[in-house]
């Protein structure tokens, strides 16, 4: 079996693309080649934006069905599928921390484990007719692969409860009115359109964008103080060399 997505770089744009047939099932290898990038992301420097796409009808259909189907059987099998739900965790956990700025393009359904994915990217933008979803509760089961928590962070418990507890499937145009996506675009221009923003973050700062990641994720959480790592975070950059390039290059424009 070839590998399940491809990547290419273009400036310090990352795209990788999901291209596992049908579905973009999430299953053990494919969760290893996106482990294998975000470590990529982790160690070069010159990848700013990490770009999810997908070159399926589907962005992401989530866990492998037909790996759920042999797991059944037994108590083995059935510790085989939760492993590999804490997999997708830790893999969604590393994309949202990564240092780069990440992006889901969402071309077509992305429903349960893809859209958990999509979840775990700092920004989202679908087809306006794609579908959006977490209905594993038709199955008698929950969005574990971080569901239920960061759809709950993002658009609140009201929108959580509704989409989640009804498994609610709504268009991209319906995702970016709750606030599951930042933006809606025609299916015709996605693809360009994502790039084009792609590019537009890249060209920003990767350090202060990685201080900001890390302050926006302390924002709400107990046990961090946000103002505190604010002034820690700005006092790093401060003393970082493009930020003193950028600082100096701004004020010497200003006083000429």
């Amino acid at each position: 079996m070839g590998p399940m997505l491809g990547t290419v770089q273009a400036g310090r744009v990352l795209e990788v693309t999901l291209c596992r047939p049908p579905v973009n099932a999430l299953n053990d290898e494919l969760i290893a080649e996106l482990d294998a990038v975000l470590d990529r992301v982790t160690l070069e420097a010159d990848i700013a934006v990490l770009h999810i796409r997908s070159d399926q009808k589907t962005f992401c259909a989530g866990a492998d069905l037909a790996l759920m189907h042999a797991c059944l059987g037994s108590p083995e099998g059935l510790e085989a599928m939760v492993e590999l739900v804490r997999r997708m965790q830790r893999l969604f956990a590393r994309i949202e921390n990564a240092p780069a700025v990440t992006i889901a393009e969402i071309g077509g359904a992305a429903v349960g484990g893809g859209l958990e994915l999509a979840l775990a990217c700092d920004l989202r933008v679908a087809a306006a007719d794609a579908t959006l979803g977490l209905p594993e509760v038709r199955l008698g089961l929950l969005p574990a692969a971080g569901g239920t928590q960061r759809l709950t962070r993002l658009c609140g418990h009201g929108i959580a409860r509704r989409l989640i507890l009804g498994a609610e499937l709504v268009t991209g145009l319906e995702a970016e009115r709750l606030g599951i996506v930042q933006w809606a675009q025609p299916r015709a221009q996605l693809a360009d359109w994502t790039r084009e923003m792609a590019a537009r973050f890249a060209a920003l700062p990767k350090a202060a964008q990685g201080a900001i990641k890390r302050c926006i994720a302390a924002a709400g959480d107990p046990a961090r103080d946000g103002y505190a790592e604010e002034i820690a975070e700005t006092r790093t950059l401060y003393d970082h060399p493009e930020t003193r390039r950028k600082v100096l290059e701004f004020l010497n424009r200003r006083a000429a």
